[in-house]
C-alpha cells in the first residue's frame, strides 16, 4: 500500500494547524462578532451535505430536509449550541452530528421551516445538486448514521483535492494536475506512458511525480482530519474510520 492514499504515516509540519474547526466553534460559542460567525457559516458551508444526507435517510423529503439543515445551522448559531461544545468530548464529526440529531428529535415535531431558520439562508444549499447527488447514495443496508459518515469522508477527500489542485495552479502546473489527478487512486503502465506522452514526459518520470503528488495528497489530508479532532493522536484513528465509512 506504498503508493495508495492509504498510507498516511507521514505527519505535516504543526504549523499547518493553527485553525481547527474545534477553534472556530468555541470562539463562536464565546463571541457574537461577525468575524467568528461568519468563520462558523462558512465551516457549516464546507458540511451541509452530510447532515443533507442524514435527514433525507431518516425519511424527510428534499424540501424538508433542506429547512432543517438550513434551521440547524441558524440555531447553531443564534442560540449558541455552541457554547456547550467540549473538543475532549470528542471528534468534531461526533458533534456535529449529535447535535443535529438533538436538533431533529426537539424541533421538526413543533416547529416549522419558517420558524427554524428565520428565513435566512446561512449556508447556499442547492437542493437540485443535492437531491441529484443523493439519488446516487448506496441504499442497500446504508443506515443514516454511516450515510452521514461516508459523506463526511467523501468530503474531506474533496477537500483535499481542492488543495492540492490550488497548490499546482498556484505553481502553474494545471495542465500536470489534470492529467495526474486520476493516478491518485493508481494506474496501469498504459496509463503512465499515455500521460507521460501528454507532458512530454517517460513513464519513469510521471510515476515520480505521481508519487510526489500521492504524498502531498496524503499531507493534506491529514491536515484537513487534523481541524476536525482535539489532538494529533486522534488522526490516525479517524483516517481507518473515515475510509471504512467509505468501504476503501
Amino acid at each position: 500500500m506504498g503508493n495508495s492514499i492509504k498510507d498516511l504515516s507521514h505527519p505535516p509540519g504543526r504549523s499547518h494547524f493553527a485553525t481547527t474547526h474545534w477553534s472556530i466553534v468555541i470562539a463562536a460559542g464565546r463571541t457574537s462578532s461577525p468575524e467568528s460567525q461568519k468563520a462558523m457559516g462558512e465551516l457549516c458551508g464546507l458540511y451541509w451535505y452530510p447532515l443533507y444526507a442524514y435527514s433525507r435517510r431518516r425519511g424527510h423529503d428534499a424540501t424538508q430536509a433542506a429547512d432543517l439543515t438550513q434551521g440547524f445551522f441558524a440555531r447553531l448559531l443564534e442560540q449558541r449550541i455552541v457554547r456547550g461544545a467540549d473538543p475532549k468530548l470528542g471528534k468534531f464529526r461526533s458533534y456535529l452530528l449529535g447535535a443535529f440529531k438533538h436538533f431533529l428529535s426537539h424541533e421538526w415535531a413543533r416547529a416549522n421551516a419558517q420558524k427554524r431558520g428565520g428565513g435566512k439562508k446561512l449556508v447556499p444549499l442547492d437542493v437540485q445538486d443535492a437531491e441529484a447527488r443523493y439519488s446516487v447514495e448506496p441504499s442497500h443496508d446504508v443506515t443514516a448514521d454511516r450515510l452521514f459518515d461516508r459523506q463526511w469522508a467523501l468530503t474531506v477527500l474533496e477537500l483535499a483535492l481542492e488543495d492540492l489542485g490550488r497548490q499546482y495552479a498556484k505553481d502553474g502546473k494545471e495542465e500536470i494536475f489534470r492529467l495526474l489527478k486520476p493516478f491518485l487512486s493508481g494506474g496501469t503502465g498504459a496509463d503512465y506512458r499515455a500521460a507521460g506522452a501528454s507532458l512530454g514526459l517517460g513513464e519513469g518520470a510521471v510515476r515520480v511525480v505521481v508519487h510526489r503528488m500521492r504524498k502531498r495528497y496524503r499531507d493534506l489530508l491529514r491536515e484537513q482530519i487534523l481541524r476536525t479532532v482535539e489532538s494529533p493522536e486522534q488522526v490516525d484513528e479517524e483516517i481507518q474510520h473515515l475510509f471504512e465509512a467509505i468501504g476503501a
